[in-house]
């Protein structure tokens, strides 16, 4: 294995990292714009429309035809959605803890 392989490899993993960041980042996203959306079907299949697009083209773009680069670029995107994972995971903790409790009616 050559240095520049190396290289080469270690950028395509960046690059799936940064597809992976947009794709669950931008599904994240849309997920939390939908509820406060009137239009959450249009915001939904356009959002995937967009992430779908953009993330076949980053892969196909960094392929380059060679399965090498393929696979860094998935190792890439599936760290990319672990990283993704934990960081909304701990937003999401952080809303539900500080929301108010809700009152409900007494039970009889």
């Amino acid at each position: 294995m050559q240095v520049h392989e190396t290289w080469t490899w270690l950028l395509a993993g960046l690059a799936g990292a940064a597809l992976g960041a947009f794709f669950f980042g931008g599904l994240w996203w849309t997920v939390r714009r939908t509820l406060q959306s009137g239009r959450s079907l249009a915001l939904h299949f356009g959002g995937f429309l967009l992430r779908m697009a953009v993330t076949l083209a980053g892969f196909y773009l960094v392929g380059a035809g060679q399965w090498q680069r393929l696979a860094a670029c998935l190792a890439g995107f599936i760290v990319a959605r672990a990283l993704v994972l934990r960081v909304t995971r701990s937003t999401a903790l952080a809303v539900a803890t500080s929301a108010p409790e809700a009152r409900h009616a007494p039970q009889p």
